[in-house]
């Protein structure tokens, strides 16, 4: 599942690695949008799941990456990491300098510029991307599809199929 692709090739420029990481607990189409498009921009993109320790997750780390696993399977310039520590050293570890961040809003935007000063803080060769999602996936966050999943409504149009059986699953068996 977790394919480790080479940086670069012998006597080949380095490749342009970009890492997307977040909690995607679960994924949404939101998340899906920015994956492909980011995939399109770089010669590997990393989708690294984080265990964000201020946050109870509804899925394990191994759910979150084998689901982003599924449905980003026929991308394949992108695979699927997790990582336990500081973004920056997981970047370095990567090889990867570019952090790719998805924006839905002014109050995103707010958070993510004070997350994007601080990595460069602790690494000055770090550099955040920020892309607009699509306006069709503005609202959309995966806290609203959980709460929605919760009461049984509809997340179809929201999450991929496989992730809308497995929210299924495990809010009502």
């Amino acid at each position: 599942m977790e394919e480790k692709k080479p940086m670069h090739d012998s006597g080949s420029a380095p490749k342009r690695v970009a890492v997307y990481p977040g909690s995607f607990d679960p994924i949404t189409y939101g998340h899906l949008d920015i994956i492909q498009r980011a995939a399109k921009m770089f010669d590997h993109l990393i989708v690294a799941v984080l265990n964000n320790t201020s946050k109870k997750p509804l899925f394990s780390l191994d759910e979150r990456k084998a689901l982003l696993a599924e449905v980003t399977k026929d991308i394949p310039n992108v695979s699927i990491d997790g990582f336990r520590d500081l973004l920056v050293r997981y970047m370095k570890s990567q090889n990867a300098n570019i952090i790719i961040r998805g924006i839905r809003s002014v109050t995103d935007f707010e958070y993510e510029l004070q997350l994007a000063s601080m990595n460069k803080k602790l690494d000055d060769n770090i550099e955040t991307m920020f892309m607009m999602t699509n306006p069709k996936y503005s609202y959309l966050s995966s806290s609203i599809v959980k709460e929605i999943a919760t009461f049984n409504g509809e997340v179809h149009e929201l999450v991929p199929p496989i992730v809308e059986e497995q929210l299924k699953r495990k809010l009502n068996p």
